[in-house]
């Protein structure tokens, strides 16, 4: 369909853009393809997230200051981007056709106004904690999806007011974004907001600016077709030629802004870029649609299935399911995660957080209703023949230079080796040292995974306090613990990797040391740590030339699952449809009664915490799968 450029006047919607908008009657924007999972599974989701968030939400007129927000029975506490569930709520008005929904969404706005916007037109990213106005980008983007697909269902005056109050913010954005402003996730989102108000608010000089912007990220995309700039501040690279790339902010925030800036656009060369780059990050996701982030920067938000309050990958890999079938898998499996992560109606940022007793912070649901939403506007049917993951397939090893990272596909194994060293704000914060940050098997799922060296709430109003009194990093490595200072293998900046591999097995060695956060060494810190993937079992050698080192091997276990002892050197953990055993040449001690786990926000996993109290471990990991 054609839509002349009076009557996008009329209408005042985008017209003939890349993306199909609606109709002025709002019964014109595609509805979800007949029988395909995605859209389907989508949509459940996102009612059931919406009526749990709409219960949440403080409906007090009289309650000045909370009246209209929503309430987070995790974090106790409003999330100052809570109004973004304006654009979900909208959505959900329509569909229902319940004027309670409507309702909230107009709460919502005014809550925000009265609350967390400022006189330049920004919004706050929280109430009293943060003075941070990045943010204003992704209100501004909810704010425009809301008006150009429902603006109809608002009063005129409302409307207007609305409009008025996107120009405030889009003027913002243009006014202080650059390519250099905060992480790449902000400039990046920008790209695609300008576009978009520039096309509806008729301002060609903001649909300049956002063509500036995602051209200018093309430079931010490594000879891997990695997306980098995720680090604060940003040297182009560490000593080891690495750049400062986080998965998860790429796969659910920049990658699905370019996308949505390409198809607004019908900007080829953006778009063969970012399916280019989208290919490249795809090769982290694990068969069961785990984004493995165990390495990235910004992994402090990591919650398996992707980043804390970001908005999902949908908007990327969901809307490119007619150029690469692939695309529909990955977005399929992540969704189904996402499913299995939700609890009582609501997302849960990983999946042992019910086993653990942990409360869900209402960010996810809040940012990934937003993905849905956009998903849903604009599904493509099914492709008709399925596509597998990357990662399904073995293919022995794959290096990631930017990241100083390797992948491992061996028979049933996957794994992940990083000695990363671009760090983000924080000292201790995400693997390296040449840490096996992940290791999974198809018949038992995850079995060890990174977590930060040292949790911190760097992010203090987007992360949840942890108050487990015996939590640990997850992360297996040395540690030694000295009445000053706890010591790590996984913190050396400087460790080194070697790889070979065989036809049997495929062997990645590390020389690393004990060192605390801020890289100063422990006396007699050398350690040296081989992985060794053969068909049915991994192997773990670990020397360390310090006599009071010991090796921390925490399993990934949730506390539903039944752990025995059966000899003093052996663990055997009893998976749906597996049994874990582990076999180690010392003793085994665990920490806590076997029926007990640790639990890890990152990425929100249960353990069992097993410590080897020795310098020198040989561990075998085996998997044997139940009929």
């Amino acid at each position: 369909m054609h839509t002349s450029r009076r009557d996008f006047l009329r209408m005042g919607t985008l017209g003939a853009t890349g993306l199909l908008l609606p109709a002025i009657n709002g019964n014109a924007y595609p509805q979800p393809p007949v029988k395909d999972e995605l859209a389907s599974l989508s949509t459940k989701l996102l009612f059931e997230w919406g009526e749990t968030l709409l219960s949440l939400q403080v409906n007090q007129p009289a309650a000045k200051g909370v009246h209209g927000g929503i309430l987070c029975p995790a974090c106790a506490t409003i999330h100052g981007r809570c109004s973004d569930m304006i654009y979900p709520f909208l959505y959900l008005a329509q569909q229902t056709k319940q004027q309670r929904y409507m309702d909230a969404a107009l709460r919502l706005y005014d809550w925000a106004e009265e609350m967390v916007s400022t006189e330049d037109g920004a919004w706050l990213n929280e109430v009293s904690t943060s003075d941070w106005k990045g943010i204003t980008v992704f209100g501004a983007t909810a704010l425009a999806e809301s008006l150009i697909h429902f603006g109809h269902l608002l009063p005129k005056a409302t409307r207007e007011k609305w409009k008025i109050r996107l120009q405030r913010a889009t003027e913002y954005v243009y006014q202080n974004f650059t390519i250099t402003y905060g992480n790449i996730n902000y400039p990046v989102a920008g790209s695609y907001l300008l576009a978009l108000t520039g096309q509806y608010l008729q301002e060609p000089r903001y649909a300049k600016r956002g063509k500036e912007l995602a051209h200018e990220s093309l430079a931010y995309i490594t000879t891997s077709n990695l997306l980098y700039g995720e680090g604060r501040p940003k040297p182009d690279k560490s000593p080891k030629g690495c750049y400062a790339v986080d998965l998860g902010y790429n796969v659910e925030e920049s990658l699905p802004s370019l996308v949505q800036y390409a198809l607004l656009t019908n900007d080829t060369e953006i778009t063969v870029a970012v399916m280019r780059s989208m290919k490249a990050h795809l090769e982290f996701m694990l068969p069961d649609g785990t984004w493995d982030n165990s390495w990235g920067t910004r992994n402090y938000k990591w919650t398996w299935w992707g980043s804390r309050t970001s908005d999902g990958c949908l908007p990327a890999y969901g809307l490119l399911t007619d150029k690469d079938p692939v695309f529909y898998t990955a977005a399929l499996q992540n969704t189904r995660l996402l499913a299995a992560c939700t609890h009582n109606k609501l997302l849960h940022g990983g999946p042992h957080y019910v086993s653990h007793g942990i409360k869900p912070c209402v960010a996810h649901a809040m940012a990934h209703s937003k993905a849905m939403v956009t998903y849903l506007l604009h599904a493509k049917p099914a492709p008709s023949i399925p596509a597998t993951l990357p990662r399904t397939a073995e293919y022995g090893l794959k290096a990631f230079p930017e990241i100083y990272t390797w992948l491992i596909s061996k028979n049933k194994w996957r794994g992940t080796v990083t000695a990363y060293d671009q760090e983000y704000t924080m000292k201790g914060g995400h693997a390296t040292g040449g840490a096996l940050s992940l290791l999974w098997h198809n018949d038992a799922g995850p079995l060890l995974s990174a977590s930060m060296n040292q949790y911190q709430m760097v992010e203090s109003f987007n992360m949840q306090k942890d108050r487990d009194p015996h939590s640990i990093p997850l992360t297996a490595g040395f540690r030694l613990q000295t009445a000053e200072k706890l010591f790590l293998s996984t913190q050396d900046l400087k460790a080194t990797i070697q790889t070979d591999t065989t036809p049997s097995a495929i062997r990645i060695s590390t020389q690393t040391s004990l060192v605390d956060a801020a890289q100063t060494a422990a006396p007699d810190a050398a350690c040296q740590i081989t992985y060794t993937f053969a068909a049915d079992s991994v192997t773990i050698k670990a020397v360390s030339s310090n006599p009071a080192a010991v090796f921390s091997l925490p399993v990934i276990s949730a506390r539903n699952e039944t752990v025995s002892q059966p000899s003093p050197t052996q663990i055997i953990i009893r998976k749906p449809g597996a049994l874990v055993e582990i076999e180690s040449s010392v003793a085994v001690k665990v920490s806590v009664p076997l029926n007990e786990r640790i639990f890890n926000f990152v990425p929100g996993m249960e353990a069992v915490p097993i410590i080897l109290e020795s310098n020198q471990v040989e561990i075998s990991i085996s998997v044997k799968k139940l009929s």
